[in-house]
């Protein structure tokens, strides 16, 4: 399965920040839209970073309640590790495993086209297997 394919059973729409985004308005934005990981762009639409709730937590337990009055800028991730439509999920399944990220960017001629988490990786590798599973039941049923 390609990743084109999850986006379209997913949707493609990202919630996104801008890097002066003050923490307080990103932790607001991650608990309206349910996710746990915001993309940064830059003012050239560009992907600047990531910053998810454990960013938050991690940065909160060293800064104190100011945090939340901090630009995102400042607590991102800025090494973001990105996929595009063509890649497999099992690529992006082993990126995910191998630097213990929970969610990659999908960019495409440079544009931020989705999201995936790794429990967006993990319902198609379930999905996949049912599929397979029904595929040797009906088969074995044929006699």
């Amino acid at each position: 399965m390609r990743i084109a394919d999850l986006l379209r059973s997913k949707g493609s729409t990202v919630a996104t920040a801008e890097p002066g985004t003050p923490v307080r308005e990103l932790l607001a934005a991650l608990a309206e839209h349910n996710i746990g990981a915001m993309v940064v762009m830059a003012a050239d639409d560009s992907v600047a970073g990531i910053v998810s709730e454990r960013d938050v937590v991690r940065r909160l337990n060293e800064i104190g309640a100011g945090l939340l009055d901090v630009p995102v800028a400042d607590i991102m991730s800025t090494e973001v590790f990105t996929c595009g439509p063509d890649d497999s999920v099992d690529s992006l399944s082993v990126l995910m495993t191998e630097r213990r990220i929970r969610h990659v960017p999908v960019v495409d001629g440079g544009g931020l086209v989705g999201i995936v988490s790794i429990g967006d990786v993990v319902k198609s590798r379930i999905r996949k297997l049912e599929e397979d599973q029904q595929q040797l039941e009906a088969y074995i049923k044929q006699g």
